[in-house]
């Protein structure tokens, strides 16, 4: 059983888990499911492994200075095992086939019809084991006109409307700064599969198949934008740092940098014009209400501007912070890593590398008050524990893995 930090059992410590994943989305979720005390068994291509090992660079360094693995690798697939099977070869596929038997879950994010090749689909693989909880993830999902369509992160952000949302108003459309789509979905994945598990638990004891598509999960997050489309037919626009019905709020200048502040509530607005020492304003018809100032938020904004303008931001923070406003510095990643609030709740942890030793990784957010999350154990190697899964797991011998590589199917 997988420990926690005060020597008590993970949330699914005892739950193994078949890891047939690659690039981001899928992995993202095996690895929460590691974080949580899952065994996962990462299945890797022998020679070359995850795409992702190499998507570089930059790369980490080994303690000579030479490349190890790259950031994406070493963010999606700590506290797994990697054993290395080539599941094209007939032998390689009987290695899963086994590992499946004796795994509570399968995740895999190949395309659509991929591993019915192989014989590695849903329907030949729970005849196998009519427990398994097998998870598909994949871009635009197992059925409809698109399904066999490959796909990226910038794809689902531009077809699901994301993009369109996304930017100034006077601006082209953006993709969010980091692979949203992928996060989503793995995360849409981690809370499927443990629902499954208790479906598994409270109803009989059988599997079933997940189907995720990051296509839909990433519409799925929209949550009042595109809801408010299906009411109104109204389709969100672009609003930058602002929130539509919300004045004001969004990103100021301020002399020396920007800040985003929200004060779109009655209350809050009281305590913002205070703060600028602009009583006047609660007072005036056109702001005294959210639905005034919505109206009249160009006239609203041309004031505050200029007042904004007068002083650093650090003393704005102050001044807003003190007289309970809520507001926040535009952080680029490395001043975000040193806020004091982010310092207090460790969200930099370590790991032990073999080649770059103590390795800085984020940690992973949920916090448990009896069973809390340990530090992580590094990305593994390439086929780091192949010959260990093997036999302990399927009784294989030195001479049965030995003929399987001289086979080519490890």
């Amino acid at each position: 059983m997988t420990q926690g930090e005060t020597g008590g059992s993970l949330p699914l410590s005892g739950v193994r888990i078949l890891d047939l994943s690659r690039m981001i989305a899928a992995p993202w979720c095996t690895q929460m499911l590691a974080d949580l005390g899952a065994e996962v068994i990462k299945i890797e291509r022998p020679g070359k492994g995850d795409d992702m090992r190499g998507y570089g660079p930059p790369y980490l360094k080994n303690r000579d200075g030479g490349n190890d693995d790259s950031p994406y690798y070493v963010s999606t697939n700590r506290n797994k095992k990697s054993v290395t099977v080539d599941l094209s070869t007939p032998e390689g596929a009987d290695v899963i086939r086994q590992l499946a038997k004796v795994c509570d879950i399968l995740v895999e994010n190949y395309k659509v019809g991929d591993l019915k090749r192989y014989g590695l689909d849903y329907e030949s693989m729970r005849k196998l084991n009519p427990r398994l909880i097998y998870c598909s993830v994949t871009g635009f999902g197992q059925t409809g006109p698109d399904a066999q369509r490959p796909g990226l992160d910038t794809l689902f952000q531009a077809t699901s409307g994301l993009m369109s949302m996304t930017g100034e108003a006077d601006g082209p459309p953006q993709k969010v700064g980091m692979p949203i789509s992928d996060f989503i979905g793995g995360m849409y994945a981690t809370v499927a599969v443990q629902a499954a598990l208790r479906h598994r638990e409270v109803n009989g004891g059988s599997g079933q198949h997940i189907d995720i598509s990051l296509l839909e999960c990433t519409m799925a997050s929209f949550g009042s934008r595109a809801q408010t489309y299906l009411v109104s037919g109204q389709v969100p626009q672009r609003r930058g740092a602002s929130t539509p019905a919300n004045e004001p709020a969004g990103l100021y200048a301020c002399a020396d940098g920007d800040i985003v502040l929200s004060a779109g509530s009655d209350n809050q607005f009281v305590k913002f014009a205070r703060a600028l020492g602009r009583d006047d304003w609660v007072k005036d018809a056109r702001y005294h209400t959210r639905s005034q100032r919505n109206i009249h938020r160009l006239e609203l904004n041309a004031e505050i501007g200029p007042l904004l303008a007068k002083h650093d931001r650090a003393h704005w923070l102050e001044q807003f912070k003190d007289g309970g406003v809520m507001c926040a510095p535009i952080n680029d990643v490395a001043e975000a890593f040193a806020e004091p609030q982010i310092r207090a709740r460790g969200m930099v942890t370590h790991a032990e590398h073999p080649r770059a030793g103590r390795v800085p990784l984020i940690a992973n957010p949920i916090r448990y008050s009896e069973t809390p999350i340990p530090p992580p154990r590094i990305s593994p190697d390439l086929g780091e524990h192949t010959d260990d899964v093997l036999s302990t797991l399927l009784g294989m011998s030195a001479s049965d893995i030995a003929a399987l590589r001289a086979k080519k199917a490890l």
